[in-house]
């Protein structure tokens, strides 16, 4: 109990150097890859995410969506890229290889669909290489460089804001 509590001040230090040293550089390339990040725990319908990206133009094969969970179960409703707390160690150290994969990829964005304040969901979309990092309201506004203010289950005009907002900068 108390090496969890020192492993998540570990964690919480090194997502602020993370966050503090992120250095945005917008610029008006077009969009190609997508990548999501939500918490399972919170939304079940990740069907919705692929509609979105059908609705900005991303191709599937462009597409990669992975959950992440705070329980420890197995069986997480049969999702297939779902990640937990296990998955993570000191100092923000991945330790799934394929987590580090995702993490590692240069998404030309990275949508970060969750409410809850949780440090993993928090360590995952500041570790990824994503060019630019959208997300719905959070405590820490130092993580995406668009925060689309809306609810978990408003959606569809999460979506449209997404589009409208896109098309603004430029990205479709």
């Amino acid at each position: 109990m108390i090496l969890k509590g020192f492993r998540e001040k570990s964690n919480k230090k090194y997502l602020n150097k993370l966050l503090s040293e992120r250095q945005v550089i917008v610029n008006d390339d077009k969009l190609i890859s997508l990548g999501i990040i939500f918490n399972i725990d919170e939304i079940h319908d990740f069907e919705s995410f692929r509609k979105l990206s059908d609705f900005i133009k991303v191709r599937p094969n462009k597409l990669k969506i992975i959950a992440f969970s705070e329980s420890k179960k197995n069986d997480l409703h049969a999702w297939d890229e779902c990640y937990n707390l296990k998955d993570f160690g000191w100092k923000g150290k991945i330790k799934n290889a394929d987590l580090q994969e995702f993490l590692d990829v240069p998404f030309d964005i990275l949508i970060s669909y969750f409410e809850k304040d949780v440090l993993e969901l928090k360590l995952m979309t500041a570790k990824s290489k994503a060019k630019f990092k959208i997300g719905i309201l959070q405590t820490d506004e130092r993580l995406n460089d668009l925060i689309i203010k809306t609810s978990l289950k408003q959606f569809e005009l999460f979506k449209k804001e997404v589009f409208k907002y896109l098309s603004i900068l430029n990205k479709i």
